[in-house]
């Protein structure tokens, strides 16, 4: 298996995943890619997905096949990225985007930051902002009322949360949630699931995890 997955590595861009698939055949990047997802389910559901496919030329009933077949598992595939033109045509017949937004060399230095392990954001995560990550995700400002983050990791927030958020989500029980003011709509940590956090009026950091009765808690957040 790990053989397999090692055909594709996936990670978070601003519009969702991004798939990017080492050379091989097409068939085996393709069950590379499920397995992958087909390992941690709830990390992808819902996922908006883009694929850089490289040189691979690939006609309707490549892409068809795929799609139909990420559709399946929930997971949304919008965007394909390739050297080939036949792909390049094959996806704009059908409805797909072959290019994706990156960001200017001043905000992918300041904003965004991505390693194998780690997504690191450097601004505040607007209502109706989405981040899915399979690793860890720290952010440098707010997550507001209507923002959600899904990690299979750890998330530190330094700031304020008022959104969703879902550590442990491959169903990692260790996972924590750290926050300076933890005042969150839902919090989430592998399955376990608290209840809506009102705003204090005095806010203190805290950390969230799951006790030793296997239940979500939230306590102090202190150094060491």
């Amino acid at each position: 298996m790990e053989q397999t997955t090692s055909l594709v590595q996936i990670k978070g861009i601003r519009d969702g995943l991004l798939a990017t698939f080492i050379d091989a055949a097409w068939d085996d990047q393709c069950l590379a890619l499920l397995a992958q997802i087909d390992e941690r389910p709830a990390f992808f559901q819902g996922a908006r997905l883009a694929m850089d496919v490289g040189s691979q030329v690939l006609k309707v009933n490549n892409l068809v096949d795929l799609r139909d077949r990420l559709s399946e598992r929930n997971v949304s595939l919008w965007a394909v990225i390739g050297e080939s033109p036949t792909t390049e045509n094959t996806s704009q017949l059908l409805g797909l985007a072959t290019r994706i937004s990156k960001p200017r060399p001043e905000e992918q230095r300041h904003d965004v930051i991505t390693d194998d392990t780690a997504l690191f954001i450097n601004k505040t995560l607007r209502s109706g902002k989405r981040v899915e990550f399979p690793g860890h995700v720290v952010v440098v400002g707010d997550v507001n009322a209507g923002a959600e983050i899904i990690a299979d990791g750890n998330v530190i927030v330094w700031g304020r949360v008022r959104g969703m958020i879902h550590a442990g989500a491959k169903g990692n029980r260790s996972a924590t949630i750290c926050a300076l003011d933890l005042s969150a709509t839902q919090l989430r940590i592998a399955t376990e699931v608290s209840a809506m956090l009102k705003p204090q009026k005095d806010p203190k950091p805290e950390v969230a995890s799951i006790n030793s009765e296997g239940h979500l808690q939230a306590e102090l957040w202190r150094a060491g």
